[in-house]
Protein backbone atom coordinates (compact mmCIF):
# COMPACT_ATOMS: atom_id res chain seq x y z
CA UNK A 1 0.00 0.00 0.00
CA UNK A 2 1.47 3.62 -0.98
CA UNK A 3 1.53 6.17 1.82
CA UNK A 4 -0.65 9.42 1.95
CA UNK A 5 0.43 11.90 -0.24
CA UNK A 6 -0.06 15.70 0.93
CA UNK A 7 -0.13 18.22 -2.02
CA UNK A 8 -0.20 21.77 -0.02
CA UNK A 9 -1.32 25.10 -1.65
CA UNK A 10 -0.86 28.34 -0.71
CA UNK A 11 0.66 30.18 3.07
CA UNK A 12 2.41 29.04 5.68
CA UNK A 13 -0.10 28.09 7.65
CA UNK A 14 -0.97 25.32 5.30
CA UNK A 15 2.16 23.81 5.09
CA UNK A 16 2.00 23.67 9.13
CA UNK A 17 -1.51 21.95 8.61
CA UNK A 18 -0.68 19.29 6.04
CA UNK A 19 1.93 18.01 8.95
CA UNK A 20 -0.74 18.02 11.41
CA UNK A 21 -3.15 15.98 9.59
CA UNK A 22 -0.22 13.68 8.64
CA UNK A 23 0.48 12.71 11.53
CA UNK A 24 -3.60 11.87 12.08
CA UNK A 25 -3.55 10.15 8.79
CA UNK A 26 -0.16 8.24 10.06
CA UNK A 27 -1.71 7.34 13.39
CA UNK A 28 -4.95 6.07 11.53
CA UNK A 29 -3.19 3.89 9.08
CA UNK A 30 -4.41 5.57 6.31
CA UNK A 31 -3.21 4.56 2.73
CA UNK A 32 -3.44 4.88 -0.44
CA UNK A 33 -5.16 8.14 -0.23
CA UNK A 34 -3.94 11.46 -1.99
CA UNK A 35 -4.85 15.14 0.01
CA UNK A 36 -5.30 18.46 -1.23
CA UNK A 37 -4.90 21.24 1.20
CA UNK A 38 -6.32 24.05 -1.09
CA UNK A 39 -5.81 27.86 -0.94
CA UNK A 40 -8.56 30.18 -2.18
CA UNK A 41 -6.59 33.64 -1.90
CA UNK A 42 -6.83 34.44 -5.66
CA UNK A 43 -8.87 32.67 -8.46
CA UNK A 44 -5.64 31.29 -9.90
CA UNK A 45 -4.96 29.65 -7.05
CA UNK A 46 -8.07 27.53 -7.08
CA UNK A 47 -8.10 26.80 -10.96
CA UNK A 48 -4.37 25.13 -10.38
CA UNK A 49 -5.70 22.88 -7.58
CA UNK A 50 -9.08 21.63 -9.68
CA UNK A 51 -6.17 20.95 -12.76
CA UNK A 52 -3.86 19.03 -9.92
CA UNK A 53 -7.31 17.13 -8.28
CA UNK A 54 -7.94 16.38 -11.97
CA UNK A 55 -4.51 14.61 -12.77
CA UNK A 56 -3.96 12.83 -9.58
CA UNK A 57 -7.18 11.15 -10.52
CA UNK A 58 -5.85 10.57 -13.86
CA UNK A 59 -2.85 9.06 -12.83
CA UNK A 60 -3.88 6.94 -9.80
CA UNK A 61 -7.10 5.96 -10.42
CA UNK A 62 -8.03 3.72 -7.33
CA UNK A 63 -6.40 6.08 -4.60
CA UNK A 64 -9.05 8.05 -2.47
CA UNK A 65 -8.75 11.74 -3.14
CA UNK A 66 -9.76 13.92 0.22
CA UNK A 67 -9.76 18.18 -0.35
CA UNK A 68 -9.68 20.98 2.00
CA UNK A 69 -7.91 23.71 3.23
CA UNK A 70 -9.52 27.24 2.34
CA UNK A 71 -11.15 26.78 -1.16
CA UNK A 72 -12.96 23.74 0.25
CA UNK A 73 -14.06 25.56 3.16
CA UNK A 74 -15.12 28.27 0.99
CA UNK A 75 -16.76 26.46 -1.91
CA UNK A 76 -17.07 22.95 -0.47
CA UNK A 77 -20.12 22.29 -2.99
CA UNK A 78 -17.97 23.00 -6.00
CA UNK A 79 -15.36 20.46 -4.70
CA UNK A 80 -18.22 18.23 -3.90
CA UNK A 81 -19.35 18.39 -7.64
CA UNK A 82 -16.09 16.94 -8.79
CA UNK A 83 -16.42 12.98 -9.62
CA UNK A 84 -12.91 12.83 -8.58
CA UNK A 85 -13.44 13.54 -5.38
CA UNK A 86 -14.39 11.55 -2.60
CA UNK A 87 -14.29 13.48 0.30
CA UNK A 88 -14.46 17.29 1.54
CA UNK A 89 -13.19 18.25 4.67
CA UNK A 90 -13.63 21.72 6.24
CA UNK A 91 -10.28 23.81 8.12
CA UNK A 92 -10.98 22.90 11.41
CA UNK A 93 -12.60 19.28 10.51
CA UNK A 94 -8.92 18.52 8.59
CA UNK A 95 -7.14 18.81 12.07
CA UNK A 96 -9.48 16.72 13.85
CA UNK A 97 -7.74 13.31 14.22
CA UNK A 98 -11.28 11.35 14.04
CA UNK A 99 -11.80 12.73 10.34
CA UNK A 100 -9.13 10.12 9.44
CA UNK A 101 -10.22 7.60 11.17
CA UNK A 102 -11.19 4.64 8.22
CA UNK A 103 -14.79 3.96 7.86
CA UNK A 104 -16.87 6.20 5.81
CA UNK A 105 -17.67 9.39 7.27
CA UNK A 106 -19.86 11.67 5.71
CA UNK A 107 -18.57 12.93 1.86
CA UNK A 108 -18.83 16.65 2.52
CA UNK A 109 -17.87 17.82 6.44
CA UNK A 110 -17.36 21.08 6.17
CA UNK A 111 -18.71 22.93 9.34
CA UNK A 112 -19.38 27.18 9.65
CA UNK A 113 -16.00 28.18 10.44
CA UNK A 114 -17.16 31.55 12.32
CA UNK A 115 -18.68 29.61 15.00
CA UNK A 116 -15.26 28.41 16.11
CA UNK A 117 -13.68 30.41 18.88
CA UNK A 118 -10.94 28.97 20.29
CA UNK A 119 -7.28 27.62 19.10
CA UNK A 120 -6.86 24.32 19.24
CA UNK A 121 -2.48 23.49 20.20
CA UNK A 122 -1.15 20.61 17.68
CA UNK A 123 2.81 19.31 18.32
CA UNK A 124 4.26 18.48 15.19
CA UNK A 125 8.01 16.96 15.53
CA UNK A 126 8.95 18.67 12.37
CA UNK A 127 8.25 19.22 8.65
CA UNK A 128 8.94 16.83 6.19
CA UNK A 129 11.75 17.67 3.99
CA UNK A 130 11.91 21.27 5.30
CA UNK A 131 14.98 22.58 7.05
CA UNK A 132 12.98 25.54 8.70
CA UNK A 133 10.38 24.78 10.80
CA UNK A 134 6.90 26.45 10.76
CA UNK A 135 5.11 27.45 14.09
CA UNK A 136 1.44 28.74 14.23
CA UNK A 137 0.44 30.87 16.59
CA UNK A 138 -2.59 32.51 15.23
CA UNK A 139 -5.42 31.39 12.96
CA UNK A 140 -8.36 33.59 11.56
CA UNK A 141 -8.98 37.42 11.08
CA UNK A 142 -11.02 39.89 12.67
CA UNK A 143 -10.67 42.35 9.63
CA UNK A 144 -12.69 42.22 6.86
CA UNK A 145 -10.28 43.92 4.06
CA UNK A 146 -12.89 44.13 0.56
CA UNK A 147 -10.55 42.02 -1.35
CA UNK A 148 -10.16 39.16 1.15
CA UNK A 149 -11.92 35.77 0.94
CA UNK A 150 -9.46 34.23 3.55
CA UNK A 151 -11.39 35.40 7.38
CA UNK A 152 -14.76 33.15 5.29
CA UNK A 153 -11.78 30.24 4.99
CA UNK A 154 -10.72 30.54 8.50
CA UNK A 155 -12.83 32.03 11.02
CA UNK A 156 -12.33 35.36 13.41
CA UNK A 157 -9.03 35.82 14.78
CA UNK A 158 -8.14 33.21 17.39
CA UNK A 159 -4.97 32.95 19.37
CA UNK A 160 -2.65 30.07 20.67
CA UNK A 161 -1.82 30.58 24.36
CA UNK A 162 1.88 31.22 25.18
CA UNK A 163 2.84 28.58 26.89
CA UNK A 164 1.57 26.31 24.23
CA UNK A 165 3.96 28.05 21.64
CA UNK A 166 6.76 27.45 23.44
CA UNK A 167 6.33 24.05 23.73
CA UNK A 168 5.30 23.56 20.31
CA UNK A 169 9.23 25.65 19.76
CA UNK A 170 11.02 23.35 22.19
CA UNK A 171 10.13 20.25 20.71
CA UNK A 172 11.05 21.03 17.39
CA UNK A 173 14.05 22.49 18.86
CA UNK A 174 14.86 19.04 20.25
CA UNK A 175 14.24 17.43 16.65
CA UNK A 176 17.12 19.17 15.72
CA UNK A 177 15.48 22.99 13.80
CA UNK A 178 17.59 25.76 14.27
CA UNK A 179 15.23 28.13 12.64
CA UNK A 180 11.49 28.42 13.34
CA UNK A 181 9.09 31.11 11.53
CA UNK A 182 6.00 32.11 13.87
CA UNK A 183 3.14 32.66 11.22
CA UNK A 184 -0.20 33.31 11.46
CA UNK A 185 -3.81 34.62 9.39
CA UNK A 186 -2.99 38.14 11.30
CA UNK A 187 0.02 37.26 13.42
CA UNK A 188 -0.04 40.49 14.91
CA UNK A 189 -3.11 40.25 15.74
CA UNK A 190 -2.15 37.27 18.42
CA UNK A 191 -3.28 37.64 22.14
CA UNK A 192 -6.09 40.06 21.14
CA UNK A 193 -8.42 37.08 22.54
CA UNK A 194 -6.71 35.89 25.62
CA UNK A 195 -6.69 37.00 28.84
CA UNK A 196 -4.70 39.90 29.83
CA UNK A 197 -5.04 40.39 25.56
CA UNK A 198 -1.08 40.29 25.90
CA UNK A 199 0.70 41.45 22.58
CA UNK A 200 3.10 39.81 19.80
CA UNK A 201 6.37 41.18 21.06
CA UNK A 202 5.56 39.20 24.14
CA UNK A 203 5.41 36.23 23.02
CA UNK A 204 8.53 36.92 20.47
CA UNK A 205 10.30 37.49 24.00
CA UNK A 206 9.19 35.00 25.97
CA UNK A 207 10.17 31.97 23.57
CA UNK A 208 13.45 33.90 23.03
CA UNK A 209 13.90 33.48 26.55
CA UNK A 210 12.67 30.48 27.27
CA UNK A 211 13.85 28.15 24.60
CA UNK A 212 17.41 29.36 24.60
CA UNK A 213 18.65 26.64 22.38
CA UNK A 214 16.88 28.43 19.47
CA UNK A 215 19.40 29.59 17.12
CA UNK A 216 17.04 31.73 14.48
CA UNK A 217 13.66 32.71 15.07
CA UNK A 218 11.75 34.34 12.17
CA UNK A 219 8.61 36.27 11.19
CA UNK A 220 6.71 35.40 8.92
CA UNK A 221 4.16 38.28 7.23
CA UNK A 222 3.05 41.13 9.94
CA UNK A 223 0.79 44.24 9.72
CA UNK A 224 2.96 47.04 10.95
CA UNK A 225 0.37 48.96 12.01
CA UNK A 226 -0.60 46.22 14.69
CA UNK A 227 2.99 46.17 15.87
CA UNK A 228 3.98 47.09 19.67
CA UNK A 229 6.76 48.78 20.97
CA UNK A 230 7.86 45.62 22.77
CA UNK A 231 7.55 43.27 19.59
CA UNK A 232 9.52 46.97 17.67
CA UNK A 233 12.64 46.63 20.57
CA UNK A 234 13.02 42.62 20.02
CA UNK A 235 13.13 43.17 16.58
CA UNK A 236 15.58 45.40 16.69
CA UNK A 237 18.02 44.58 19.43
CA UNK A 238 17.68 40.72 19.34
CA UNK A 239 19.96 38.77 17.08
CA UNK A 240 18.44 35.57 16.94
CA UNK A 241 15.34 37.40 15.38
CA UNK A 242 16.51 37.26 11.76
CA UNK A 243 16.70 41.06 9.90
CA UNK A 244 14.01 39.95 7.38
CA UNK A 245 10.37 41.40 7.67
CA UNK A 246 7.41 40.90 5.21
CA UNK A 247 4.95 43.63 5.36
CA UNK A 248 1.38 43.55 4.29
CA UNK A 249 1.52 46.90 2.54
CA UNK A 250 -1.00 45.71 -0.58
CA UNK A 251 -1.06 48.98 -1.89
CA UNK A 252 1.23 52.14 -2.19
CA UNK A 253 -1.92 54.85 -2.95
CA UNK A 254 -3.92 56.12 -0.13
CA UNK A 255 -7.03 55.97 -1.79
CA UNK A 256 -6.81 52.66 -2.46
CA UNK A 257 -5.96 51.36 0.43
CA UNK A 258 -9.20 53.34 2.33
CA UNK A 259 -10.98 51.32 -1.02
CA UNK A 260 -9.29 47.97 0.33
CA UNK A 261 -10.37 48.90 3.91
CA UNK A 262 -6.82 48.70 5.15
CA UNK A 263 -5.88 50.50 8.24
CA UNK A 264 -2.54 52.41 7.21
CA UNK A 265 -1.54 54.54 5.38
CA UNK A 266 1.66 54.67 3.02
CA UNK A 267 3.33 56.75 5.36
CA UNK A 268 2.90 54.56 8.09
CA UNK A 269 4.62 51.61 6.08
CA UNK A 270 7.15 54.32 5.43
CA UNK A 271 7.80 55.37 8.71
CA UNK A 272 7.93 51.39 10.45
CA UNK A 273 10.32 50.44 7.76
CA UNK A 274 12.78 53.56 8.54
CA UNK A 275 12.14 53.61 12.22
CA UNK A 276 13.19 49.90 12.47
CA UNK A 277 16.34 50.28 9.61
CA UNK A 278 17.10 53.35 11.91
CA UNK A 279 17.73 50.63 14.94
CA UNK A 280 19.06 47.77 12.61
CA UNK A 281 20.68 48.81 9.52
CA UNK A 282 21.01 45.42 7.75
CA UNK A 283 17.35 44.60 7.72
CA UNK A 284 15.47 43.85 4.81
CA UNK A 285 11.52 44.31 3.89
CA UNK A 286 9.48 42.14 1.72
CA UNK A 287 5.63 43.36 0.70
CA UNK A 288 2.49 41.86 -0.52
CA UNK A 289 1.05 44.53 -3.45
CA UNK A 290 -1.86 43.57 -5.45
CA UNK A 291 -1.85 45.11 -9.20
CA UNK A 292 -4.99 46.80 -10.62
CA UNK A 293 -7.32 46.92 -7.75
CA UNK A 294 -9.93 48.45 -9.13
CA UNK A 295 -10.50 51.40 -9.78
CA UNK A 296 -6.83 52.16 -9.55
CA UNK A 297 -5.71 55.06 -12.31
CA UNK A 298 -2.20 55.15 -13.42
CA UNK A 299 -1.57 57.85 -10.87
CA UNK A 300 -2.36 55.38 -8.18
CA UNK A 301 -0.49 52.63 -9.87
CA UNK A 302 2.71 54.71 -9.59
CA UNK A 303 2.16 55.46 -5.45
CA UNK A 304 2.82 51.66 -5.34
CA UNK A 305 5.89 51.56 -7.99
CA UNK A 306 7.46 54.32 -5.72
CA UNK A 307 6.72 53.14 -2.35
CA UNK A 308 9.29 49.78 -3.30
CA UNK A 309 11.61 52.72 -3.13
CA UNK A 310 10.52 54.45 -0.50
CA UNK A 311 10.50 51.78 1.84
CA UNK A 312 13.62 50.23 0.63
CA UNK A 313 11.99 46.97 -0.12
CA UNK A 314 14.18 43.73 -1.37
CA UNK A 315 11.49 41.23 -1.93
CA UNK A 316 8.26 41.88 -3.48
CA UNK A 317 5.11 39.16 -3.95
CA UNK A 318 2.89 40.67 -6.64
CA UNK A 319 -0.73 39.32 -7.13
CA UNK A 320 -2.51 40.47 -9.97
CA UNK A 321 -5.90 41.84 -8.90
CA UNK A 322 -8.77 38.19 -8.43
CA UNK A 323 -12.29 39.15 -7.45
CA UNK A 324 -12.92 36.77 -5.20
CA UNK A 325 -16.89 35.93 -4.85
CA UNK A 326 -18.98 37.52 -2.35
CA UNK A 327 -16.17 39.91 -1.40
CA UNK A 328 -17.02 43.83 -1.74
CA UNK A 329 -13.68 44.43 -4.35
CA UNK A 330 -15.74 42.13 -6.37
CA UNK A 331 -18.72 44.29 -7.19
CA UNK A 332 -16.18 47.53 -7.67
CA UNK A 333 -15.39 48.48 -11.09
CA UNK A 334 -12.98 46.54 -12.84
CA UNK A 335 -9.47 46.87 -14.50
CA UNK A 336 -9.23 45.76 -17.87
CA UNK A 337 -7.47 42.47 -17.42
CA UNK A 338 -4.64 43.41 -19.93
CA UNK A 339 -4.31 46.26 -17.57
CA UNK A 340 -4.05 44.47 -14.42
CA UNK A 341 -1.17 42.37 -16.21
CA UNK A 342 0.89 44.99 -17.62
CA UNK A 343 0.73 46.35 -13.80
CA UNK A 344 1.89 43.27 -12.22
CA UNK A 345 4.73 42.74 -14.94
CA UNK A 346 5.88 46.72 -13.76
CA UNK A 347 5.63 45.54 -10.39
CA UNK A 348 7.63 42.33 -10.94
CA UNK A 349 10.41 43.91 -13.02
CA UNK A 350 10.74 46.66 -10.44
CA UNK A 351 11.04 44.10 -7.59
CA UNK A 352 13.58 41.62 -9.82
CA UNK A 353 15.70 44.95 -10.21
CA UNK A 354 15.53 45.83 -6.07
CA UNK A 355 16.67 42.61 -5.47
CA UNK A 356 19.34 42.29 -8.08
CA UNK A 357 21.10 45.43 -6.31
CA UNK A 358 20.64 43.94 -2.37
CA UNK A 359 22.07 40.58 -3.69
CA UNK A 360 25.19 42.37 -5.66
CA UNK A 361 26.03 44.09 -2.57
CA UNK A 362 26.32 41.29 -0.46
CA UNK A 363 29.22 39.91 -2.49
CA UNK A 364 32.41 39.96 -0.72
CA UNK A 365 30.24 39.60 2.98
CA UNK A 366 30.05 36.39 5.02
CA UNK A 367 27.27 35.07 6.28
CA UNK A 368 25.53 32.40 8.30
CA UNK A 369 23.61 30.22 6.06
CA UNK A 370 20.68 27.80 6.94
CA UNK A 371 21.18 24.93 4.41
CA UNK A 372 17.87 23.89 2.93
CA UNK A 373 19.22 20.77 0.36
CA UNK A 374 22.92 19.34 -0.31
CA UNK A 375 23.06 22.86 -2.46
CA UNK A 376 21.14 25.42 -1.45
CA UNK A 377 20.51 27.51 1.61
CA UNK A 378 19.05 31.17 2.96
CA UNK A 379 20.92 33.52 4.91
CA UNK A 380 19.51 35.69 7.85
CA UNK A 381 18.50 38.11 5.14
CA UNK A 382 16.51 35.49 3.51
CA UNK A 383 18.76 35.16 0.13
CA UNK A 384 18.86 32.31 -1.40
CA UNK A 385 22.25 30.84 -1.74
CA UNK A 386 23.89 28.31 -3.57
CA UNK A 387 26.83 26.19 -3.03
CA UNK A 388 28.84 24.27 -5.52
CA UNK A 389 29.95 21.56 -2.74
CA UNK A 390 27.71 19.54 -1.01
CA UNK A 391 26.38 20.46 2.03
CA UNK A 392 24.20 18.70 5.21
CA UNK A 393 20.75 19.90 5.38
CA UNK A 394 19.69 21.70 8.31
CA UNK A 395 22.98 23.14 9.53
CA UNK A 396 23.89 26.51 9.71
CA UNK A 397 27.28 27.26 7.81
CA UNK A 398 29.41 30.58 7.67
CA UNK A 399 29.76 31.22 4.29
CA UNK A 400 31.54 33.90 2.14
CA UNK A 401 29.71 35.00 -0.86
CA UNK A 402 31.75 34.95 -3.92
CA UNK A 403 29.25 35.86 -6.62
CA UNK A 404 25.22 36.08 -7.43
CA UNK A 405 23.38 34.81 -10.27
CA UNK A 406 19.63 35.02 -11.07
CA UNK A 407 17.74 35.93 -7.84
CA UNK A 408 20.62 34.08 -5.80
CA UNK A 409 24.14 34.19 -3.94
CA UNK A 410 26.49 32.11 -5.07
CA UNK A 411 29.02 31.33 -1.84
CA UNK A 412 31.69 28.88 -0.56
CA UNK A 413 32.55 27.97 2.74
CA UNK A 414 34.84 30.69 4.71
CA UNK A 415 38.02 29.81 5.82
Amino acid sequence: MAETQFVTFGCRLNTYESEVMRGHAEAAGLSDAIVFNTCAVTGEATRQARQAIRRARAENPAARIVVTGCAAQTDPQMFAAMPEVDRVLGNEEKLRAESWQPGDGPRVAVADIMKVKAATPHLIDGLKERTRAFVQVQNGCDHRCTFCIIPFGRGNSRSLAAEDVVQQVRRLVASGYSEVVLTGVDLTSWGADLDGTPRLGHLVSRILFQVPDLKRLRLSSIDSIEADPELMEVIAGEPRIMPHIHLSLQSGDNLILKRMKRRHAREDSIAFCQALRSRRPDIVFGADIIAGFPTETDGMFENSLRILDDCSLTYLHVFPFSPRPGTPAARMPQLDKAVIKARAQRLREAGAARLDSFLAGEVGATRQVLIETEATGRTEHFAQVRFASRMAPGAIVQARVIGRGDGHLEARLAA
